[in-house]
């Protein structure tokens, strides 16, 4: 039975998740997380994670060079402004070099034959994106597009052998930045991995929570606009089925629509989807 068949199917007092496992929601509990970190993780990065901690360790990865080093790297490229709904680079064209994010937000996904897309992460300032290459040569992996209006510095293979050879810092910063790449992806395996698709859903509403919520009274505002296909598309699920979940999670009172925010009602049933079993 495929996904969208099985959420279909699941009675109206409960949900089942594709292992078969039925959640019956238990009365409000009085405790809730504390979201202190909300006003520091608010430019955050975005991607698939257990936690929302190190989703942003990779826009620190010029942190170890002084100020003088991070000019010079940025004065050994050129800037580029990429206008929202713009692409920065595209899936199978050729490799050039990298960009490190100044301005703006970039959504970076891969686009399967069937044309069903998935995201790997939104990159915010500090970021560089562009990879698994660096230096040029091959093809691009992924498309990156700009969600808002970017200014970023494009060093090209060239460039970045040459800061790479004559400033060790540089190296040593760069694999930083490689290492947060790396956890991003090992996390995006894991979660697509291991938890169901309602397990994933909740998760990332979990997560917007932590980093764009807003409390009001014993309920939180997610603070950021996000669509029912943005959604699939970093769950791995599709428009249609996303679409159905949070129509449940509506009967259910675990969310309320409010114009296009979303209100968290119930974070604890949220919770229990990940951590009942």
């Amino acid at each position: 039975m495929t996904i969208l068949k099985e959420a279909a199917a699941t009675e109206p007092g409960a949900f089942v998740d594709r292992r078969g496992v039925t959640f019956d929601w238990p009365a409000r509990k009085t405790a809730r997380r504390t979201r202190s970190t909300r006003a520091k993780t608010a430019s955050s990065a975005l991607f698939m994670s257990e936690t929302i901690d190190g989703l942003n360790a990779g826009a620190h990865f010029l942190d170890r060079l002084s100020t003088f080093e991070q000019a010079r790297v940025h004065a050994a490229g050129r800037t580029v402004t990429v206008p929202q709904g713009e692409m920065v680079f595209s899936q199978g064209d050729g490799h050039e070099g990298i960009f490190i994010i100044r301005r703006g937000q970039v959504r970076v996904y891969y686009t399967a034959p069937s044309g069903r897309e998935i995201t790997l992460a939104y990159w915010t300032p500090g970021h560089f994106i562009g990879g698994p290459e660096i230096s040029g040569g091959g093809i691009h992996m992924w498309s990156g597009i700009a969600i808002e209006a970017c200014e970023m510095t494009a060093l090209s293979g060239p460039a970045l052998e040459k800061l790479l050879k004559g400033m060790p810092s540089f190296a040593l910063a760069l694999i930083d930045g490689l290492i947060a790449k790396g956890k991003c992806y090992s996390s995006m395996a894991q979660i697509l991995g291991t938890r169901s698709v309602i397990e994933r859903l909740a998760q990332f509403l979990l997560t917007l929570s932590e980093l764009h919520g807003v409390a009001d009274g014993d309920t939180i505002i997610i603070n950021r606009k996000i669509t029912h296909d943005q959604i699939a598309a970093m769950v791995g699920s599709t428009r249609q089925w996303v679409t159905m979940m949070m129509k449940r999670f509506q009967n259910r009172r675990i969310i309320a629509i409010d114009g296009s925010s979303i209100r968290i009602r119930r974070i604890d049933l949220l919770e229990q989807i990940l951590f009942k079993h």
